[in-house]
């Protein structure tokens, strides 16, 4: 006779799950348990039918409105210049991502210098290693960032122009909607990860990282603002092209292009900033490959989980703690290091 272990298939029909209910009926130990789960099964069904129409008209109640309301203020915007795709372009792709990029990167500054707030420091993930920094070091750094930004993205970013509006509506009237931007968003990180990734463990060969790659590898315990402190080769093949390459394929509205820019600078920053904040992304993945240099060479651990170069970070505690903090204890504190053993 054949029996059920209380599991129920997916897409079952009435007819089967009648069936499965008058079988499991006559096998003793496990009827009880296969009801329970027909029970509730039907039951997750019945509600998913109540609610679904509700749910689905909320969502897009509440992204239409969304929509009408940045539209509106993008048709009260767009004349201010004359409608002239330089200046948003410069504002939105140059401008506006830098100034997000400074005002996150400030506020942390003041931490990485003066150790203070302790409520804030006693975040930090490598505890006591170089902190606060060192100023000769950290003005080296902030150097070092300017010159990229300066004299390396802007140019580039510069160079996007003609391609992008030769692409389509680089700053046209009509913003893209929110779902084709959500699209846009996963092609962009998509596009990041795997030219990230393999510029990256690029320069880590021994031929390239002694000359370009180590530059930035000086911070073992990295700070925000050195997410940009690297060579100016390196800046332009792991930091540059594998932004700029998703919004040039897919030719996007500025507003996209403004977006992901400011975004893209704000997850590296983060995931730099030496700090597991509540509530915010871990930036344990990125730290570890500071301490260790041979793991975690992406962005979102995709390939290096298909590359198997994350398996030592797996093992360790940074990888517990690869997650986000839902409590103001800090994750040094809820799972320590193992104590050094002594020599």
């Amino acid at each position: 006779m054949q029996t059920f272990k209380g599991t129920i298939l997916p897409f079952a029909g009435p007819k089967q799950l009648y069936l499965l209910f008058v079988s499991c009926s006559q096998t003793g130990n496990h009827a009880d348990s296969v009801k329970s789960n027909v029970f509730m099964l039907c039951t997750g069904l019945l509600l998913f039918a109540a609610f679904r129409n509700s749910v689905t008209w909320h969502m897009q109640t509440f992204w239409g409105a969304s929509g009408h309301f940045w539209q509106a203020h993008w048709e009260k915007f767009h004349p201010s210049f004359g409608g002239n795709e330089w200046i948003f372009f410069l504002l939105g792709a140059a401008l506006v991502p830098t100034l997000v990029f400074w005002c996150f990167n400030g506020i942390l500054l003041v931490a990485d210098v003066t150790g203070k707030p302790v409520f804030f420091t006693r975040y930090r993930i490598q505890l006591g290693k170089d902190y606060p920094v060192d100023t000769v070091k950290l003005c080296k750094a902030i150097r070092t960032v300017l010159f990229n930004q300066v004299f390396i993205s802007l140019p580039m970013v510069l160079l996007m122009f003609p391609i992008m509006r030769w692409r389509g509506e680089l700053c046209g009237i009509e913003l893209p909607t929110f779902h084709w931007f959500l699209l846009e968003l996963a092609i962009f990180s998509l596009v990041e990860e795997i030219l990230f990734y393999y510029s990256h463990r690029l320069l880590h060969h021994p031929l390239l990282y002694k000359h370009i790659h180590k530059k930035h590898h000086e911070w073992t315990a990295p700070i925000g603002v050195v997410a940009l402190y690297a060579h100016p080769i390196e800046h332009v093949l792991s930091n540059m092209v594998p932004v700029l390459m998703g919004p040039l394929l897919l030719g996007s509205h500025v507003s996209s292009i403004m977006t992901w820019f400011s975004l893209a600078l704000l997850v590296t920053s983060l995931s730099h900033c030496g700090y597991h904040i509540p509530f915010l992304p871990s930036p344990e993945f990125h730290d570890y490959h500071h301490l260790q240099f041979n793991q975690c060479y992406g962005v979102l651990g995709v390939l290096d989980r298909l590359h198997g170069t994350d398996t030592v970070f797996r093992k360790s505690k940074a990888y517990l703690r690869h997650t986000v903090l839902l409590s103001f204890t800090p994750f040094t504190e809820i799972i320590p290091d193992s104590p050094k053993k002594a020599e």
